[in-house]
């Protein structure tokens, strides 16, 4: 990490910010592709990028994976579907760390912009308590009453974002995300989301012929879910503008999660069978994105339907399976 480049993307190694050094590389930027775990483990390697392991919760690996940036793009986090924030607070805390570091690092290089991928659980529990939710507007995080663990550390570093914008001039932007879905994402393993839990599960069941699956809680708990081409295209979109304050970067396509199954089940050519775990993790009750702030502020907002982003990644996900299971 000596030369200088045009973009730096920490967490390279996951689902979104794989994606991001992709569609970064294909403008012909330069770009140095950094997260923590071993390349082997990377959900995406880009042999045009600068790409380095390293732990940049330490400020000092921080710092030399900043030098030389000229826009920073902040993904890296501990994190995972509503199993793993549930069940790992303490981790998810933690990432704080990262944030901090990569931010401080950001604001001592005078990198020319600095992206904060939020999340939509910095959104006040009081808000989601109910599958026939009011849309969320950025204002509903505050009073502060966040999802606890994985949102309180994202809305306090949002704030970190805040004040050094304020007080040292480093142009900060923020994006909290709605539930990000696509190919070349986690799958299995405890870290997937629904879309990608789902996808599995449905086409083990066309390949197995056992169709019968297990849906944590009722299904009747509703979200909005953003398909990954149109959250990286909003990334860039709001890291280039000029607005610091946060903005919601999700779909507001509200779907139940049986709704969701029925979607992937018809994309399949199969029923299925559920079988409700009412004990297992399932999060707020109701969660959408509001766009009407992205759309005044930018024209645009994401628009792949749900239908058509599942099922570009029920087919890699099946091919996934298919090949695990040969």
């Amino acid at each position: 990490m000596t030369s200088g480049v045009d973009a730096l993307v920490t967490g390279a190694g996951g689902f979104i910010g794989g994606h991001l050094v992709r569609a970064l590389l294909a403008d012909g930027q330069s770009v140095r592709g950094v997260d923590v775990k071993p390349l082997d483990q990377w959900q995406q390697v880009h042999d045009a990028a600068q790409n380095s392991v390293a732990d940049v919760s330490l400020l000092g690996e921080a710092r030399a994976a900043v030098d030389g940036a000229r826009t920073v793009y902040n993904l890296a986090a501990d994190m995972g579907g509503m199993g793993f924030i549930e069940n790992n607070k303490a981790l998810c805390m933690m990432s704080v760390l990262t944030s901090t570091h990569v931010l401080q690092a950001a604001h001592e290089a005078q990198v020319e912009r600095y992206f904060y991928s939020s999340s939509a659980c910095v959104y006040a529990a009081e808000h989601q308590t109910s599958p026939d939710v009011t849309a969320l507007k950025e204002a509903d995080a505050y009073p502060a009453m966040p999802e606890d663990g994985y949102g309180w550390e994202k809305l306090f570093s949002e704030r970190m974002a805040r004040h050094y914008y304020e007080d040292f001039g480093v142009q900060t932007r923020v994006a909290r995300f709605h539930n990000v879905y696509g190919e070349l994402g986690t799958w299995t393993g405890g870290r997937e989301k629904a879309p990608a839990a789902i996808c599995r599960k449905i086409a083990t069941a066309a390949i197995t012929g056992e169709h019968t699956i297990e849906v944590w809680g009722d299904g009747l708990q509703t979200r909005t879910f953003m398909y990954i081409d149109d959250c990286v295209h909003g990334i860039r979109m709001i890291t280039d503008a000029d607005n610091p304050e946060p903005v919601n970067l999700g779909s507001d396509e509200l779907v139940t999660i049986n709704q969701m199954i029925d979607i992937v089940s018809d994309i399949a050519g199969i029923t299925v069978e559920r079988k409700h775990d009412l004990s297992a993790p399932q999060g707020v009750r109701g969660r959408s994105s509001d766009n009407t702030e992205i759309v005044r502020r930018y024209g645009w907002a994401p628009g792949t339907t749900l239908h058509d982003g599942l099922e570009r990644t029920y087919a890699w996900i099946h091919d996934q399976v298919k090949a695990s299971i040969a």
